[in-house]
């Protein structure tokens, strides 16, 4: 296909460092033993081994097993493999009786974003070593290729796997009809003349009226012939067929807006991806070789020079947002999934910096770690600690902090203490750390290779011989009720065995349903609503089976929904959407009659013993509470706030909030009544520079997407700089205009066309439905003011090339932390459905002509040009701030207080739903979007347009032809899009006091 296959190169280059004990001929024996198959038992959780038959596909690229009801399904990427690990060494090993299996036939594979494990046993050593070996093998070649080989690997793989699923007989060939249904498949609509003139122009074997996988990769490249790139050459090779190494200069210069292009740069270029070799002897670079530059990584939107850490890292701590990770060892809920230690080997791989252990008295003496007061299960302290020391400095040596939640005593304190120094070693000593100044945190480049405790500190005026004291308690992340935690009481003949298991089977039932939602809706099924059924079906079977009660004390489950379920009567009562989603429960405002938490908080203190020996390991985070802060001139405090408290602080007193964060640190984490783990918007809390934003990585979905972005660029080494306007002087992020002295960024996007747009993943008829119609929706995401969205127009039927060339233009006031939020939908007369997404921030978009690969999709992309221009003076951006627009003022005053904010009908969602994309003929507008004063906006459901928002010009939306040339469109200056109406500040809160 390619005449540079990279796939053999990256092959040969790590089988030289793969396992010196492993020669090529071995490995390749190993191979060909896993090709061939090997029956092994999969052992499963709660039930008998299965024998299947395990085997590596041709391509090496999946591992596969039969028999298996859901043979699609039956497979695990070898891309996905995260790690092989031997022996009896994971949770359901460990659940076996010893003597059940030999330990040298047993192996692991764990897999998956949620560290899923696949348990193997074969009949002999010899063959269990063999895959692991194997396994291994390729695994180290994909952590060994750079990212052009890996783009190139996954399109070959692509393209083989794409042929195989078309061959529906399985004689390695393709005849006319199979060819047909591929092409529906890909959400190709050609005429079926025009698609038999190309299978007939690929067929040049003898073999006539079928394609081999050689002549199907001529086809495929007759079809994917674009042309929106074949213009843009012809404009800068002078109505050529090829550029030559000036001309391609030229265009890397001109568009691409490349400093320092030399002709030996381009001759390079031309090496690599020109496939004619008479063009590579003639140095120049024709239509196919310039298609493959342009879809190479070197052509992303993502900055190439981000992918290294570039920002300056000698600031104070307080100057950085850090990736931070919640409940890290957990592999999904917060009330029945697994704790594994692997989880903190994968987040810190991930580029996370802090991460999070909940300590708890286990038996023996040994502390454990799990979400107290659960169902979620145990593991030991000393593996988190391990794990962590492993992986700490794998991917880069910036400071990890560990933020340890003690619920332990003295006596097991003393144990974790133990185990930090002996397994840590050096790693925490940080005595040879300068800061400069004693009242300024160090920096991240002066704690390379450290590891920094955060937890309680004994007050200084105990003493340095007290051994242990009283600590403050209340800033724990455990903020679940007494009443409602899970205290197992069962009496006349019920066990605690029975109790558990119907809690447990309830609450998997409701917590499965509650993940039957959009991809991007991340409030189809609340909390709210899960919290309610579970109390309710609860209550049902205890009053059904009164035994399960003891004597003058609620049973467990009716302590735990009942408490659920007042709070959830209370906090609806008085609901708070200026910030926050409608699926936070603890994200609403209490009465007004009723004092804040945070003055609560100062009538219920709550203490704890803390030992010594753990208290002086913390040095510069000292974790306090909310009332513990004094303005002392001290450093090394790292404020803790659930999303609740740092909802108000942030809604109420948002400029003294940012300048308590230039010197201090400050922690965000998700309320504990997030019990399926989801996920709060970070983008208020980085807005008002709170540093460590907490969360739970092990829940994909639309907020870790944005944190994902966040943290990518700078190395993805976990620490991103603030902007200089949140490090010194203070400015109201909810602001009109928050920063009228500095200049603005115009972002004009031309959205060109689109390449291979798959069905969506949820579609009801898969493969076989519709081909899709496709459309663009382009959201900024920052400060309130620069938070909107524009979408194009919609393309009917084709979602293998379809062409927009449509231009959309915002203006970002703080282009340093606003992201960009690239959606693609597929339209139908009832609403849309989510294709795929892919988020940059904005200081890593590069200008030119770019493609947007789709998150986690092999070749769907989006073809735009970018151009991001310098404004000075008053803006006149759509602000999107709610009721600013409205004519009568009685309802514009009325929808801009947050209290007055109503729950919306299932109708009108339904309604809202069918009215959300572009149809053919619809004028199309830009709507305000309040991200941060709304934060439970739901992309797969825009927010409805209030009376008076400020229309944009209506474009053309008329349909045009798929095939309707470029032309000037594509390759013209677009004029900027007319301004629209300025937006004023918003009405300050009542102060609140910390």
């Amino acid at each position: 296909m390619s005449s540079w296959n990279l796939a053999e190169r990256s092959r040969a280059r790590y089988r030289r460092h793969f396992l010196v004990d492993n020669s090529a001929f071995h490995v390749e024996r190993c191979m060909s033993v896993m090709q061939s198959g090997t029956q092994m038992i999969k052992l499963k959780r709660g039930a008998k081994g299965l024998v299947r038959l395990f085997y590596l596909d041709e391509h090496r690229t999946r591992l596969r097993w039969r028999p298996s009801r859901k043979s699609e399904k039956a497979k695990i990427l070898i891309d996905s493999i995260y790690k092989v690990t031997e022996g009896r060494q994971s949770e359901i090993f460990h659940r076996q009786a010893e003597g059940n299996f030999d330990p040298s036939c047993c192996f692991t594979i764990y897999h998956g974003n949620h560290m899923e494990s696949l348990d193997l046993i074969t009949s002999n050593p010899e063959e269990a070593r063999t895959w692991i070996t194997g396994l291994k093998y390729l695994m180290a070649g994909i952590s060994d290729e750079d990212s052009l080989a890996k783009r190139q690997r996954t399109h070959d793989q692509w393209l083989k796997h794409t042929f195989e699923e078309a061959d529906k007989n399985g004689d390695g060939l393709l005849n006319i009809e199979e060819t047909h249904q591929l092409m529906h498949k890909l959400n190709v609509n050609l005429p079926r003349r025009k698609v038999r003139q190309m299978f007939q122009e690929a067929d040049t074997d003898e073999n006539q009226g079928t394609l081999t996988f050689e002549e199907f990769c001529v086809f495929y490249k007759m079809m994917s012939l674009r042309r929106d790139l074949y213009l843009l050459l012809l404009s800068y090779s002078d109505k050529k067929d090829h550029l030559t190494a000036e001309e391609l200069a030229q265009f890397l210069k001109v568009e691409q807006k490349m400093n320092n292009v030399t002709t030996d740069y381009c001759l390079d270029i031309i090496r690599k991806f020109e496939v004619s070799e008479e063009n590579k002897a003639k140095n120049v670079l024709g239509i196919e070789g310039f298609t493959s530059f342009m879809r190479s990584p070197a052509c992303d939107v993502f900055n190439p020079l981000h992918h290294e850490v570039f920002q300056d890292m000698e600031q104070p701590l307080c100057n950085y947002y850090i990736a931070s990770s919640h409940n890290t060892y957990l592999t999904g809920d917060q009330l029945l999934s697994q704790s594994r230690a692997d989880m903190y080997a994968r987040v810190l791989q991930e580029g996370c910096r802090c991460v999070e252990v909940d300590c708890w008295d286990g038996p023996d003496g040994e502390p454990v770690v799990h979400h107290g007061y659960t169902l979620t299960s145990k593991i030991l302290f000393r593996d988190v600690v391990e794990t962590i020391n492993k992986h700490a400095f794998v991917k880069n040596e910036f400071p990890v902090i560990l933020s340890i939640e003690n619920h332990c005593s003295v006596q097991q304190q003393r144990k974790i203490a133990q185990y930090l120094k002996a397994i840590f070693r050096d790693k925490l000593d940080l005595s040879s750390v300068d800061t400069g100044d004693s009242k300024q945190l160090p920096s991240p480049q002066s704690l390379r290779g450290k590891i920094l405790v955060k937890g309680k500190k004994l007050p200084y005026h105990l003493g340095d011989d007290a051994e242990e004291g009283d600590v403050s308690d209340e800033d724990s992340a455990d903020e679940i009720e007494d009443e409602c935690k899970f205290r197992l009481h069962c009496n006349n003949g019920t066990t605690e065995h029975q109790v558990e298991s119907f809690i447990r089977k309830k609450l998997e039932s409701l917590l499965k349903e509650s993940q039957i939602r959009d991809k991007e809706d991340p409030d189809s099924f609340t909390v709210r609503a899960l919290l309610k059924a579970t109390h309710e079906g609860l209550n049902a079977h205890l009053t059904q089976h009164p035994d399960v009660k003891e004597s003058g004390k609620k049973s467990h489950g009716r302590s735990l929904m009942t408490n659920f379920g007042k709070y959830k009567q209370k906090t609806t009562k008085s609901r708070s959407k200026s910030y926050g989603t409608d699926d936070e429960e603890d994200a609403q405002q209490p009465p007004s009659k009723e004092p804040s938490p945070l003055s609560r908080l100062g009538r219920r203190r709550k203490t704890m013993k803390l030992c010594r020996e753990l208290s002086d390991l913390v040095v510069y985070t000292n974790s306090v509470a909310a009332q513990d802060i004094m303005d002392d001139g001290s450093t090394g405090n790292v404020l803790s706030f659930s999303e609740t408290r740092a909802h108000q602080v942030v809604q109420q007193k948002a400029e003294q909030f940012m300048v308590y964060n230039q010197k201090q640190l400050t922690r965000v984490y998700p309320s504990a009544y997030r019990i399926d783990s989801s996920n709060f918007n970070p983008l208020p809390y980085w807005s008002t520079g709170c540093q460590l934003v907490a969360l739970n990585y092990q829940s994909e979905g639309r907020m870790m997407q944005l944190n994902r972005a966040k943290f990518k660029t700078n190395g993805n080494c976990g620490y991103v700089l603030k902007p200089q306007q949140m490090c010194k002087g203070t400015f109201n992020p909810f602001s009109g205009d928050p920063l009228p002295a500095n200049p603005k960024k115009q972002l004009v996007l031309k959205v060109i066309s689109g390449q291979q747009l798959p069905k969506p993943p949820d579609s009801m008829f898969g493969d076989r439905g519709e081909i899709i119609d496709p459309f663009v929706e382009v959201e900024i995401i920052g400060l309130p003011v620069d938070c909107c969205k524009d979408q194009t127009r919609v393309v009917d039927d084709n979602g293998f090339n379809p062409m927009w060339e449509e231009t959309l233009t915002f203006t970002v006031h703080m282009p340093e932390i606003a992201l960009v939020r690239f959606l693609v939908w597929d339209h139908d007369p009832i609403g849309r459905d989510f294709v795929g997404q892919r988020t940059v921030t904005f200081s890593s978009l590069v200008p030119g002509y770019r493609h947007v690969y789709l998150e986690g999709l092999t070749e769907a992309s989006i073809f735009v040009h970018i151009t991001i221009n310098d404004i000075c003076g008053k803006s006149r951006q759509l602000q999107g701030l709610k009721g600013l627009f409205h004519k009568n003022p009685r309802l514009a005053a009325s929808d801009s207080n947050p209290h007055s904010m109503r729950k919306r009908s299932l109708g009108d969602r339904i309604l809202r739903r069918t009215a959300s994309a572009p149809a053919k003929g619809r004028k199309k507008s830009k709507t305000g979007f309040h991200e941060m004063v709304e934060i439970k906006e739901s992309v797969c459901e825009p927010a409805r347009e209030p009376d008076g928002v400020l229309r944009r010009t209506a474009r053309s939306l008329q349909a045009r032809p798929v095939s309707m040339p470029v032309g000037r469109t594509l390759l013209g200056a677009w004029p900027p899009a007319p301004a629209v109406a300025e937006a004023a500040e918003g009405k300050e809160s009542p102060p609140v006091q910390f």
